[in-house]
């Protein structure tokens, strides 16, 4: 059965004209330009051509339209003299908005949400990706059925109370929507339970987790890719990392750590999408250590900061998880603003690199090691001269700074964590 989002996502055709509109009510951070490219890069990334853009200064938002009658008329001309066939607000539209201004613009309209979740629903690589994009849509399109879901027949029947002499066909769209939702949930749980089980053995291990965070385009599958040495999709393209990805990497004192890309963030990332994400971003709010990685070269990257940290918030980070912030993109500065964000960062607790170019990269991995291991002690814990698994853990998880060793026993100078040291201790 053809489902009413696969359908939705048919009519999205690469290449489709589009005009992006942002209704400016002085509430934003960012002027109308900076939200206008924002948006405009963000219909790109589903490879849809954008052939104007509009602000428009919208004082009092019109229940009906959102934007005033004028501005409607101004759009709908817009619309035929480019012969678009889609318009993206770059706003929250109400169903009764959207289906007001497809009326009266004689094309299909889409809000912000709308066109985040079609370019996650064309990203998701994975089973669990696929999922959690498709009940983040079904749950967005529940309060804004328009009989999208027509090829349904007309349900009938039912005994007694049961359905009644005749369920009208949006009833029956809400009930299968809701049916649909519920199975994804199950699946999503069970993933979520995997998830878990593989979070506690890497507890159990131990190794620390580090998290990727950052505004989406920042850099951060750059970054990981050099770290790591591994091949993840990184490009000049919102939302290129959509599946979280996990490696493994070595850090001063630390033998091995789990390195992890998120998805990046975004201003006003809809609620629908964080909480379908929640499974794959326990990640981020279990992390050991998050780097925040800005584009330090952007011009709106203080409200980036602010929209990831908002965000971070959202999915219950805490305040006290160590981070560190990485002010990307370097290469991108002329020679005096290069200087200036090094003098910057020089004087704050950040790091400035270029994760093209390896800029400060080193830098940013001894600072990681640094505040890993700054809560280690030093231990002396002595072996059975035999005990070749117990010499090996404490190399791997510690940093042995001397030992010796007779025909009976060895005796070895660690510096490691109070919990690696318990673990140690309790080790089967």
């Amino acid at each position: 059965m053809t489902t009413g989002f696969e359908r939705d996502r048919d009519e999205f055709a690469r290449g489709a004209r589009a005009i992006v509109v942002y209704p400016d009510h002085g509430a934003s951070a960012r002027d109308a330009e900076a939200r206008l490219e924002e948006t405009s890069g963000l219909a790109a990334a589903i490879g849809v051509t954008v052939v104007e853009k509009v602000p428009l200064r919208v004082r009092a938002p019109k229940p009906a339209t959102l934007i005033g009658s004028g501005q409607v008329e101004q759009l709908a001309a817009s619309v035929r003299m480019e012969e678009a066939g889609l318009v993206v607000f770059d706003a929250a539209l109400t169903p009764v908005q959207q289906r007001n201004l497809e009326t009266a613009l004689e094309a299909k309209v889409i809000d912000r949400t709308g066109l985040i979740l079609e370019i996650f629903g064309e990203r998701a690589a994975t089973a669990e990706g696929r999922l959690q994009v498709e009940l983040a849509h079904l749950d967005y399109q529940a309060g804004r059925l328009v009989r999208s879901w027509t090829h349904l027949e007309r349900q009938r029947g039912g005994f007694g109370f049961l359905g009644g002499p005749g369920e009208t066909q949006i009833e029956a769209d809400r009930r299968l929507i809701r049916d649909r939702m519920a199975r994804l949930r199950k699946e999503l749980e069970s993933v979520s339970r995997t998830r878990g089980l593989h979070r506690e053995r890497r507890q159990r291990a131990p190794w620390p987790v580090i998290a990727l965070v950052g505004y989406t385009n920042a850099g951060k599958s750059t970054l990981f890719n050099r770290l790591t040495g591994a091949h993840v999709m990184a490009e000049d393209l919102l939302f290129a990392t959509l599946d979280p990805t996990l490696r493994q990497i070595s850090l001063p004192g630390i033998d091995k750590a789990i390195l992890s890309d998120t998805v990046g963030f975004v201003s006003e990332l809809p609620t629908q999408l964080v909480a379908a994400f929640k499974a794959t971003l326990e990640e981020v709010v279990s992390a050991d250590l998050l780097i925040h990685v800005r584009d330090i070269a952007h011009p709106d990257t203080q409200a980036q900061r602010a929209d990831v940290e908002e965000v971070l918030r959202d999915l219950g980070v805490a305040d006290t998880t160590p981070r560190i912030e990485a002010w990307n993109k370097l290469d991108l500065l002329e020679s005096e603003a290069h200087a200036d964000v090094l003098a910057e960062a020089s004087r704050r607790d950040v790091v400035a690199i270029s994760a093209l170019s390896g800029e400060g990269v080193d830098t940013l991995v001894a600072t990681i090691g640094a505040l890993l291991t700054q809560g280690h002690r030093r231990y002396s814990i002595t072996l059975d001269a035999a005990d070749g698994a117990g010499a090996a853990w404490l190399h791997a998880h510690g940093e042995v700074l001397g030992q010796d060793v007779d025909s009976d026993h060895a005796v070895y100078d660690v510096r490691m964590s109070p919990s690696d040291h318990e673990r140690f201790l309790t080790r089967g």
